[in-house]
């Protein structure tokens, strides 16, 4: 089992590395997280050994990797307007923004944030986002 879980993390990791230029993860408590009744769930993904396959492959590659402080607000702030709305907890998968009334889902939420964070979310401003004709 602990073999076929490496080779997924593997997998998972060149990939993730060959499809990307910028990689950015959130810096988890997995010790604990561990601690938790999602203890099984957490040890089963990996995720530290995940993590540190991105970290490695992202330098041999020439890939840009970032990570965030486990302590960045990352889903308790609004992607769209900044405004921190506080701590939700975990069944809670769905929220409207009491500020702006943006309804944002919790995972794409954090994610935007995480990007941001990093450096790595660019504001279109107007311009013309996509391929350009050539």
């Amino acid at each position: 089992m602990a073999d076929a879980r490496r080779e997924f993390h593997h997998q998972l990791s060149t990939r993730i590395i060959r499809d990307h230029q910028a990689i950015a993860v959130e810096d988890l408590a997995v010790k604990g997280l561990a601690r938790t009744r999602l203890a099984k769930s957490v040890h089963d993904a990996g995720w530290s050994a995940c993590v540190t396959m991105l970290e490695y492959k992202a330098a041999k590659f020439g890939r840009s990797f970032h990570r965030i402080g486990r302590f960045e607000p990352t889903s308790q702030v609004c992607s769209r307007c900044g405004v921190k709305d506080g701590p939700k907890p975990l069944h809670i998968r769905a929220w409207e923004c009491g500020a702006c009334g943006a309804e944002l889902d919790r995972d794409i939420n954090a994610a935007v944030n995480v990007a941001k964070a990093a450096g790595l979310a660019v504001p279109a401003c107007g311009a013309r986002v996509g391929p350009v004709l050539v």
